[in-house]
């Protein structure tokens, strides 16, 4: 981020940055599943984790605001079909217990909700309800 408090790039929002950590925790998850579940569970999980921040990327490099929303809403979706798919692994007995709540922790709904309902606000504004 630059000095004035502008985004030079995607990588400089916090929301990729956090979701990039998620996709790193995921990709080394998905590595201790059960083989059966290789091109099953762990291809989704892998495919939702990658989701998240792709959009990101997508919308920021779009030029209207409206597409960035989007964008930002498709992601979300993404994380949300990654905390279902995180249940699924806990409920098959392929992760424990405490990753799955740590990931539906994110609480991803703050994180999107009000940058989709308020037209004029940018990355900064939300940033801050982010926990992981």
């Amino acid at each position: 981020m630059k000095d004035d408090g502008k985004y030079n790039d995607f990588r400089d929002l916090e929301v990729w940055q956090r979701c990039r950590v998620i996709r790193k925790k995921i990709w080394e998850l998905t590595k201790r599943l059960p083989l059966e579940e290789r091109y099953r569970l762990s291809d989704q999980m892998i495919r939702s984790s990658r989701s998240s921040t792709a959009c990101i990327a997508e919308g920021y490099g779009r030029f209207h605001f409206q597409e960035n929303i989007q964008f930002c809403r498709q992601s979300r979706g993404s994380l949300y079909e990654l905390i279902d798919h995180t249940l699924v692994a806990e409920e098959s007995d392929c992760i424990d217990h405490r990753f799955s709540r740590r990931t539906y922790h994110i609480k991803c709904k703050r994180l999107w909700n009000n940058p989709a309902k308020n037209k004029s606000c940018d990355f900064s504004d939300f940033q801050k309800s982010i926990c992981l």
